[in-house]
């Protein structure tokens, strides 16, 4: 089985270098969450993932979850390292203070989920649940709401999730048909049932609380006439005490293709007692606060599952021998890590990699500086980058986890089809993240007809500009990070030709739509690219005067970019011709030639 060691150094300098994080800690609120700080808290964080949640992840799997007398129980060890995750407080490093949380800035806690989805990811998806029915309640629950339930959610006393989808309504949500009754003492009782409910019941917290999508009786159709509620597992008391059981049952759990140990329930609300979060038919706006929260961390759940796959396959590479490389003694066997093959495989993952934990970061630091920015312009545009940013790091990073998960059984060839190595259970949990919070096709849709047009398509053209602004750098920086200049400038001037495209075809969504895909991977790519040049001009100054120790990071940092500058960013030569070839070829075979 491989080995996990927290990539506390990586981390450190993308905090430092792409996410600007002791930038960060001198906004209000903050100002405790200096550089040095916040990597204590990561790395006393990772070590506890190692110690007490990477032995669970493999046994985890084997076993899975199960439903034992209407009740799910999780596999052995679950629960206990569920309670010391609690006791240990890492549930509320970022939340607010005034509840109970740390205060420390999302760019942090993204960091330790990172490292969570590294050593189980199964595990990590219950507190993900719950940090978004955080978010939520934070900006949208009442006084009362947020007194009954944010302390316990917080705390990690209590876990929550999200109720969308329904047997006929999946990414359609304005589908549902679950129900919600107004009662006299201003309650609902819920009835319906809803699928796919990820930690939807389970023996490790004492109580779930679930948002639940519902539509009162005289709501008009679609999305427009969903409401949002709050239905606690078992009914809270005024005074904050639980009472008895709330008519919420569990029906089963999926037998699904990975993540065995997350319970994925199905759930019957059989008059079920709730209350509204927001106004009846406000639903919808409170769930994408919801969501919004939860697919950036749904792109760092692939960022982790990337480094865990990295990390497994360069250990093998270095002990597994196979083959004499070129230029080695005949009757020699060389270790697979001095094939060229091998060598690209495992450079691609590194590369891929490191621009993902770049690109997470960066979209961090929007989140941090839209919520505590003191200038109301500079919120608002950190906002609006990071709406831009997210598809990309929801949708290219989990459509990277697939590839690098993949990759990472290719290096152990044979052995990386056998369970007992442990690559095989990360690509098979790496391909729920591209379905999940939006699948990566609406993360697509989302990007061209909502996010490329925000301020009337300046927000994009701001960050193109700070792009060819790095370009322009590199271009001027001595050695191969010149080379690495001229490709970036190159596929900058792709991502023009293609957002002139989208511009032309602004009239006709059903050009747009066909192009959304590949042109999300264009500007992905680049992104990654450019924030790579970045990490490359930042180790190149620091190499001047570095430690011994140091160099060898830092010239990797370079070697990176100039891997991906070279064998990677030229790929969206090819995607350009997909984008401008349009909707025709998509439409040319009718539905029944298919």
């Amino acid at each position: 089985m491989p080995t996990y060691t927290p990539p506390l150094r990586d981390i450190r300098f993308t905090f430092e270098h792409i996410a600007g994080l002791d930038e960060l800690a001198k906004l209000d609120g903050l100002t405790h969450a200096d550089l040095d700080s916040s990597m204590d808290v990561v790395g006393e964080f990772g070590r506890f993932c190692v110690d007490k949640l990477l032995p669970t992840n493999r046994p985890g799997d084997v076993a899975g979850s199960r439903v034992v007398d209407g009740r799910v129980v999780t596999p052995a060890g679950f629960k206990e390292a569920y309670a010391a995750y609690f006791e240990a407080g890492w549930s509320s490093v970022p939340f607010e203070p005034g509840y109970g949380g740390g205060g420390f800035p999302w760019l942090v806690a993204l960091a330790m989920q990172e490292i969570l989805n590294s050593v189980n990811m199964a595990f990590a998806l219950c507190p993900l649940l719950t940090q978004g029915f955080i978010e939520l309640l934070t900006v949208h629950g009442t006084e009362q709401q947020k007194q009954r339930y944010l302390t316990k959610l917080i705390s990690g006393e209590w876990t929550g999730t999200m109720n969308l989808t329904e047997p006929e309504a999946g990414s359609d949500v304005g589908a549902l048909r679950t129900r919600a009754v107004k009662q006299a003492d201003g309650t609902y009782r819920i009835s319906g049932t809803k699928i796919f409910i990820t930690y939807g019941d389970h023996d490790m917290a004492e109580n779930v609380v679930h948002l639940v999508l519902a539509r009162t009786p005289e709501a008009p159709p679609g999305t427009k006439g969903i409401s949002l509620f709050i239905v606690p597992a078992t009914l809270v008391d005024d005074d904050g005490a639980l009472g008895e059981r709330n008519k919420v049952n569990v029906v089963s759990i999926e037998h699904k293709m990975g993540i065995h140990a997350s319970p994925t329930c199905v759930l019957e609300f059989d008059g079920a007692v709730g209350e509204l979060v927001l106004d009846e038919q406000q639903g919808m706006r409170g769930m994408f606060t919801m969501m919004n929260n939860a697919r950036l961390s749904v792109g760092t759940q692939g960022l982790g599952l990337c480094e865990a796959a990295y990390q497994a396959a360069l250990q093998y590479a270095k002990v597994r021998t196979q083959g004499r490389a070129v230029g080695s003694p005949a009757g020699t066997s060389s270790p697979i890590i001095e094939h060229p093959d091998v060598r690209r495989m495992l450079l691609t993952m590194k590369a891929y990699t490191e621009a993902s934990r770049a690109l997470c970061y960066f979209n961090a630091r929007q989140v941090d500086l839209a919520h505590h920015h003191p200038d109301p312009d500079a919120r608002a545009e950190a906002a609006q980058l990071g709406a831009l940013l997210t598809p990309l790091s929801k949708a290219w990073v989990t459509d990277l986890a697939n590839e690098v998960t993949s990759l990472g059984v290719q290096v152990h060839g044979g052995m990386g089809f056998i369970e007992e190595t442990g690559v095989a259970q990360l690509y098979r949990d790496a391909r729920i993240a591209a379905i999940y919070e939006g699948t990566n096709g609406i993360q697509a849709i989302d990007l061209v007809l909502r996010k490329v047009p925000l301020r009337g398509g300046a927000v994009l053209t701001e960050m193109v500009s700070r792009m060819r602004a790095t370009a322009q750098e590199l271009a001027g920086a001595p050695g191969a990070l010149a080379s690495v200049g001229s490709r970036l400038a190159d596929a900058l001037d792709t991502v023009e030709e293609a957002n002139a495209w989208l511009r032309r075809n602004a009239e006709d969504p059903d050009q747009l739509l066909a192009a959304a895909t590949p042109y999300l991977r264009l500007l992905s790519q680049v992104v990654g690219g450019w924030l790579l040049g970045v990490e490359a001009l930042a180790a190149s100054r620091a190499l001047s005067g570095a430690p011994s120790d140091d160099r060898a990071f830092l010239e990797a940092k370079v070697a990176t970019a100039c891997f991906y500058a070279e064998h990677l960013l030229p790929m969206v030569e090819g995607l350009i011709a997909t984008i401008t070839s349009g909707k025709e070829a998509l439409f040319a075979t009718p539905a029944d030639a298919l």
